[in-house]
């Protein structure tokens, strides 16, 4: 394997039996070898599940790979194939470096031993030394930060304070490949933050990363590529805008849709491509503009449930259509609803992102569906405007537009577009601002 290349999978695939009854098990470990040795046919006492099948990818060193995919797609399974503590049914994995993983919540601990004894356990079973585990070991403590806590038996600790203890090891021995099953969502809001900006430090400093999560915004942020798994099988490995489009698509489509098709239809198109072929000038323009070659080139259209969205677009106060904006001033993102069925609960949602897919703000007609609108009929339409301030500095973006309705008891999209709209914030001279959104902060010096 190359240098270059921490992990290496090549074509795995990954078979479990299935067994009825406990006693189907039993036969099935006592028939087969009896009946072959009375020369009779083999008989098999349970279905086959391939979670797996036929899977390649290769992570090079210093990556950050994100895996997504529904549940039961396969993504926990790849994982603990990666990490040894499962056996391929067939193909072979090779691993370059030393492997920390957060798998299952608890794995690796034994419930009985303190957190300071799981912490020696855990650092030696990745092969340290009790001198090295003592010389990081404030280190690990401090970052827990779960107090007395670290000398009590494990099996007394919440999931939170369970996630915090497994990050800080695995953490704060310099692993060269790190593994994580979507364990931080058991963390709190301040303890994902922390843990997101260490994940942030190791990978400048050329850690391999490998995680699962079904945060689409952790993978934008965090992630050079990302992999989409359905049903066992690799769909799309690529840029992690392209991938999460496609997962969410399939997230909200019904089985009976062609995947193949869903993947032909976006495989090719990037968003980075959505402006136009115009120069963009390096003059400050007091006045929106409105140009029609600024279009989106991947807009997905979710299968509509009754509602369709049509024709969303952004508004200056005195109406005017625009997709050049000005920072600071309030524009209206306008759509139409069109009901061909009737719906309950009905409420509105718009979004705007950025290039990369980075969800940068959105808000929803009503809190939730208990405050919708009650009941619309088959036949009508609505008109949803969402009126905002243009917070964001110089660049180009993009709009999402939703309908949501409850159907069958449950809420859900009737209708989606992602990428309905891309809109620019037009140059400002002497900007100062820096990042995407504009805080309006200001800067004093004194001698």
């Amino acid at each position: 394997m190359s240098s270059e290349i921490s992990i290496s999978v090549n074509s795995i695939s990954k078979c479990f039996h299935i067994y009825a009854t406990p006693g189907d098990r039993l036969k099935q470990f006592i028939y087969p070898s009896l009946r072959h040795a009375l020369g009779m046919k083999a008989k098999q006492y349970f279905t086959e599940f391939w979670a797996l099948s036929e899977i390649s990818f290769n992570v090079k060193r210093g990556e950050t790979v994100g895996i997504v995919g529904r549940n039961g797609s396969g993504k926990s399974t790849l994982l603990q194939l990666i990490c040894n503590t499962l056996t391929p049914t067939s193909g072979a994995i090779t691993i370059d470096g030393r492997i920390a993983a957060l798998l299952e919540l608890g794995s690796g601990f034994n419930p009985e031993y303190s957190g300071l004894d799981n912490i020696y356990m855990n650092g030696a079973i990745l092969g340290l030394t009790k001198e090295e585990i003592n010389s990081k070991l404030e280190r690990i403590i401090a970052f827990a930060d779960i107090g007395d806590f670290i000398n009590q038996p494990v099996k007394t600790y919440s999931s939170g304070m369970m996630v915090r203890l497994a990050f800080s090891v695995s953490i704060n021995i310099e692993p060269e490949i790190l593994i994580i099953d979507e364990a931080l969502a058991v963390g709190d809001e301040l303890f994902q933050r922390k843990c997101f900006a260490k994940l942030e430090e190791i990978k400048n400093n050329g850690t391999t990363i490998l995680f699962v999560s079904h945060s689409a915004s952790q993978i934008l942020q965090l992630c050079d590529r990302a992999i989409l798994l359905n049903k066992g099988q690799l769909l799309l490995d690529g840029q992690p805008k392209k991938v999460i489009d496609l997962y969410q698509k399939i997230l909200y489509s019904k089985d009976s849709i062609v995947i193949g098709d869903l993947i032909e239809d976006n495989i090719a198109v990037e968003n980075s491509n959505a402006s136009s072929n115009k120069t963009e000038e390096r003059t400050q323009l007091t006045e929106e503009t409105f140009d029609e070659h600024l279009k989106p080139q991947n807009t997905i259209l979710y299968e509509a449930k009754g509602a369709t969205i049509q024709e969303p677009a952004i508004f200056t106060s005195t109406n005017d259509r625009v997709n050049g904006l000005i920072r600071g001033r309030r524009y209206n993102y306008r759509f139409k609803a069109i009901f061909d069925r009737e719906i309950s609960c009905v409420r509105f949602g718009m979004s705007i992102k950025s290039v990369s897919g980075l969800m940068l703000g959105g808000a929803h007609s009503a809190h939730s569906f208990q405050d919708a609108i009650p009941l619309v009929k088959a036949g009508e339409s609505i008109e949803v405007d969402f009126s905002f301030t243009c917070n964001l500095n110089p660049g180009t973006f993009f709009m999402n537009a939703g309908i949501f309705g409850v159907v069958n008891g449950e809420e859900t999209f009737v209708h989606r577009i992602v990428d309905a709209v891309a809109f620019r914030v037009l140059p400002i001279i002497n900007n100062v601002e820096t990042e995407v959104v504009n805080l309006e902060i200001s800067a004093s010096t004194y001698r």
